[in-house]
């Protein structure tokens, strides 16, 4: 039985597979992060890929030179091109994030 429509079909289907996935994942936060990190940069994903798991892997408490050691430790794997792509998506995603945030700060103060 299909599902009303929504505006946005593509991210809620996205957001259904990823749901499914960590219910039915044993991993603890920070590993699944890891595991998520590391296929990304296997699949040579594009910033938008990253930028959608910043938020959760901080909160799994992920940190830089945590995602720095996965790109490590892929590497050998993967190899050099995807694991440079890697670097510059999340390079690139980081930068999103933050101009995101300045963004929202910028938007407060002027309500303030």
């Amino acid at each position: 039985m299909a599902s009303a429509p929504s505006e946005t079909p593509v991210l809620d289907t996205l957001a259904a597979m990823t749901a499914e996935s960590v219910a039915r994942c044993d991993l603890d936060a920070n590993s699944l992060m890891a595991a998520r990190i590391a296929a990304l940069a296997a699949v040579d994903a594009p910033p938008g890929s990253y930028l959608l798991n910043l938020g959760p892997a901080a909160d799994a408490g992920v940190t830089l030179e945590q995602v720095q050691g996965i790109l490590v430790a892929v590497a050998p794997i993967i190899g050099t091109p995807r694991t440079v792509s890697a670097a510059a998506s999340i390079a690139s995603a980081l930068g999103v994030a933050v101009l995101a945030l300045e963004a929202e700060l910028e938007a407060e103060e002027d309500q303030a």
